[in-house]
């Protein structure tokens, strides 16, 4: 929760109420991670091959670009065997691209996100989010792959390009014709703009299909990646209530994923049956090993209705059938069935009193007489109700030292047991004591192997994932449901 985070109006929190859950990444692969916290930095940097393709020369704007994007997305995550097993996969889909000799380097992010992009420089970028999804060697090349494909293609300057002309068009609409003949423009340019974007998507899959065959992959892992992908949204919109990534939609910037399974399946067909080239399933198992896995503790986790974040040493307990979920400044819940949401966010402690800026205007609808102080976990703090249509509101501003922090409830009737719920959720907003912070351990992907009796739901047992623990094992081993597992086999599941 950062605290940087401007004021927000009571409209804008009903708009996070209907759409709590809806998180996407921006990314040129697609969605969103399977929910399942923390994550720890490890040691020293890795050792790269001494033939990996690395950036040189970098000028400043491409270095300004990564800086930024690394912040953006929780820092660089420094794995050794990830990263050396993924620059060695690089070496050789770089000598079989179009363009061998052109600078390529992945840096892995500390994001939970499945998330993967490219700058036009070559670098590539992989949250461990992805890293936790993917299940072998062929399906992360293919990752990669398409990502360099995005790249040889020049498809950012395509689409640049294709911005600029149509801003240019959008301009002239305005001006020569009526604003509502230019919104019509607008309307076609986006839906034009969703096409491109789409078509980019479906050249880069072909592109990489062909690059991870040609450097000895399975062509099969980018349709099996997609797959999971699939998967693993299908998980999040089971958890969160969120609208499934796989819907159609005219406006969307991706293809739907069964559309790019299909697409990928049938450039695959092209180079030969499956069961050709190399997956080594093991080998990319043994890599991420002990890896990260969910939230990093420092930026706030949640498990089950439990929220702590490390670095501002706060936690707090949504009420009781509260699913929630992490924003990128704010912590967002919300009741599966919509009835009820919460948001908590936080912002450097304003000038003046809490009582002045309360009444600042950043709230709509607030209730004057509904105004009380009280004291949440040692700390001062300021009460209030407000209300937005058919939304009561109920608010809670706990100051601690420079930072403010904002907890805010939303319901359409707030009666004495709605009253009751929030006020024991708010209560439980505390300072993290010493034994708290050292007892908040990362979550981690543990590699285990089948004996003769183990099954998905042996398996899960074992894991310490608290939502849907059964499906997020299938998803993030590639199995459907009721599927059995192999003696001897490898397969991931979450420990602490």
């Amino acid at each position: 929760m950062a605290k940087t985070e401007p004021v927000i109006s009571v409209r804008a929190l009903v708009a996070a109420v209907a759409l709590a859950a809806a998180l996407s990444g921006c990314s040129t692969i697609d969605q969103q991670a399977v929910l399942g916290p923390p994550q720890q930095l490890p040691q020293a940097t890795p050792a790269a091959p001494p033939q990996a393709p690395r950036t040189v020369g970098v000028d400043p704007l491409t270095a300004a670009e990564h800086k930024r994007l690394v912040a953006q997305f929780g820092g660089e995550y420094r794995w050794p065997a990830a990263e050396n097993y993924l620059n060695a996969i690089l070496v050789r889909l770089a000598a079989a691209s179009d363009n061998p000799s052109a600078p390529y380097r992945v840096t892995i992010l500390n994001s939970p996100i499945v998330n993967a992009f490219a700058l036009p420089s070559g670098n590539l970028y992989i949250s461990r989010g992805l890293l936790a999804l993917a299940n072998d060697s062929s399906e992360v090349a293919a990752v990669m792959a398409h990502e360099i494909g995005h790249v040889s293609a020049h498809h950012a300057a395509a689409r640049a390009e294709q911005e600029k002309r149509a801003a240019v068009i959008q301009q002239a609409a305005h001006v020569i014709q009526s604003r509502q003949k230019g919104e019509e423009v607008e309307a076609t340019q986006r839906l034009s703009f969703a096409s491109f974007s789409r078509q980019q998507e479906i050249d880069a899959d072909r592109i990489g299909v062909k690059v991870i065959a040609a450097a000895g992959f399975d062509p099969y892992g980018a349709s099996r990646f997609l797959a999971q992908l699939g998967r693993s949204t299908a998980l999040s919109a089971a958890v969160f209530g969120q609208p499934s990534a796989d819907r159609p939609n005219i406006l969307a910037t991706h293809p739907s994923t069964p559309e790019r399974i299909q697409q990928a399946t049938l450039a695959a067909r092209q180079i030969g049956a499956p069961g050709i080239g190399k997956s080594d399933r093991t080998g990319y198992l043994a890599a991420i090993d002990g890896m990260a896995f969910g939230e990093d503790p420092a930026e706030g986790v949640a498990r089950g209705r439990r929220f702590f974040n490390t670095r501002q040493q706060i936690a707090f307990t949504a009420p009781e059938g509260f699913v929630l979920e992490i924003a990128p400044n704010a912590l967002l819940g919300r009741r599966p069935d919509g009835s009820e949401a919460l948001r908590v966010d936080s912002v450097p402690t304003p000038a003046g009193s809490l009582e002045s800026y309360l009444s600042s205007g950043w709230l709509d609808g607030l209730v004057q007489s509904s105004i009380e102080k009280g004291v949440v976990g040692g700390m001062n703090a300021l009460f209030a109700t407000t209300r937005a249509g058919e939304w009561n509101f109920r608010v809670a501003l706990v100051q601690d030292g420079d930072t403010l922090y904002r907890i805010m409830f939303a319901v359409r009737a707030l009666n004495e047991d709605a009253e009751r719920r929030f006020r024991a959720s708010i209560d439980s907003f505390h300072r993290m004591s010493a034994d708290e912070i050292a007892k908040a351990k990362s979550l981690r992907l543990r590699i285990v192997t089948a004996g003769l009796t183990d099954s998905a739901e042996s398996m899960a047992r074992k894991s310490a994932v608290s939502d849907r623990p059964l499906e997020t094992f299938l998803v993030l081993n590639g199995l459907d449901a009721g599927a059995k597992l192999s003696f001897g086999e490898k397969y991931k599941i979450v420990v602490e």
